[in-house]
């Protein structure tokens, strides 16, 4: 599941843009005063500006083994998420470590490098080192709802967890981080996790398939 296009709400519009193209160096594009895009490597993510906001949770790919690199290259631009106490988190199940980190609207943002997704040539990281977007949270009241419709049109499949409080459907390259919003919070801040609404454009297998998340509804269209 390769995430190609993902659109977010923003509370703060001129903060957000600030911080994503002047303190995080990353290339902007259709900037004007309602939204704005940013180009992560192959994945495009818009920011619409919206009176009722709510945070999310989302996953940056960088480079396989650059974790360190990166927490380096994050420490002069924002304040770390440790979880007790460290900093770079390891997921041995995955074959992952992440570094966490808040934006200006208060989502949780990780970077986060799978060893099975891609490899890394030795160089300093910096902001064109974002290979793409990794994953988006999806709390809802139904995990199971949410799993059967993209198993039935994409045939996503579980890459970790079941239906009962956390479930991780897609595959390395890509993953919609599905939890029950009524009795899990996101980690590693626990933080309430909202049915934030977006939009995704992803590929899967031959297919390409596009979803709206609304109030908790996850319908597609073309």
């Amino acid at each position: 599941m390769k995430i190609k296009r993902l659109e977010i709400k923003t509370g703060n519009i001129n903060a957000q843009l600030d911080f994503y193209r002047n303190v995080m160096g990353l290339k902007t594009r259709d900037v004007n005063e309602e939204s704005f895009e940013l180009l992560l490597g192959y994945s495009i993510l818009k920011f619409i500006s919206a009176k009722n906001f709510t945070p999310y949770h989302m996953a940056f790919h960088i480079p396989d083994k650059q974790e360190e690199k990166a927490l380096e290259w994050l420490k002069d631009k924002v304040a770390i998420l440790k979880n007790e106490g460290k900093e770079i988190i390891d997921f041995p199940a995955w074959n992952a470590r992440s570094v966490y980190f808040y934006d200006r609207d208060g989502n949780i943002i990780e970077f986060i490098s799978r060893r099975d997704f891609n490899t890394s040539e030795p160089k300093d990281f910096s902001a064109k080192s974002l290979l793409g977007i990794a994953e988006i949270g999806l709390p809802t009241a139904n995990i199971k709802e949410k799993f059967d419709l993209l198993n039935k049109q994409c045939e996503l499949e579980i890459f970790d967890g079941n239906f009962e409080v956390f479930c991780a459907i897609g595959d390395d390259s890509g993953l919609l981080i599905t939890i029950d919003k009524n009795k899990k919070d996101w980690f590693p801040t626990q933080d309430k996790a909202y049915s934030s609404n977006f939009s995704i454009n992803f590929t899967h297998k031959d297919g390409e398939y596009n979803f709206d998340f609304n109030n908790d509804c996850l319908e597609s269209y073309t």
